[in-house]
């Protein structure tokens, strides 16, 4: 059952560490959208897609960096009583936590699904803009966001039962 849950966690955290590498650098491609949409609007006839295609590349880096800021530790603490307690007590804490990030991606997730469908099935939901754009593309993003987030959430509380349990898992980071 530990070698089990040693290949999981080494996976799914190989798996959202290499996309979350490679989304990182999400952040030029906005930049660049943004940029292109100021030079098209100042000198040119303006774009009507750029802004929403920055809203579309920022959902993307965001669904799929979520997993990754997780696995790095990146997300917010109220660090009044935590950063005094023992690596033990601080894995008690993020175990009974991660469950409730956990119910909550799993909610997420089948409301995801819900409009994901909802999208496919009417002949295609388009945006309201001008532009027009199908909607499905960005909403797959996010259910595959969400999917990775949750995988990464059930490796955190593995982690978290292994260093309650006195495995070596290294120090959180």
């Amino acid at each position: 059952m530990l070698s089990a849950v040693l290949k999981y966690i080494r996976f799914v955290d190989a798996m959202n560490y290499r996309i979350g590498r490679i989304v990182m650098y999400g952040i030029f491609v906005m930049m660049a959208i943004l940029l292109w949409s100021s030079v098209s609007k100042t000198f040119f006839v303006p774009s009507l897609w750029t802004l929403e295609v920055a809203q579309f590349a920022m959902v993307a880096y965001y669904m799929l960096g979520g997993p990754y800021s997780i696995q790095m530790g990146s997300n917010v603490r109220m660090d009044l009583l935590y950063g005094e307690w023992d690596d033990r007590r601080k894995a008690q804490v993020d175990a009974m936590t991660v469950m409730f990030l956990i119910v909550y991606l799993i909610f997420l997730l089948w409301g995801g699904w819900e409009s994901f469908q909802y999208s496919i099935s009417y002949g295609g939901e388009r945006s309201s803009s001008v532009w027009r754009p199908y909607l499905w593309p960005i909403k797959a993003i996010m259910l595959i966001g969400i999917f990775l987030m949750l995988l990464q959430a059930i490796s955190e509380f593995f982690k978290d039962i292994l260093r309650i349990r006195g495995h070596d898992m290294g120090k959180k980071i």
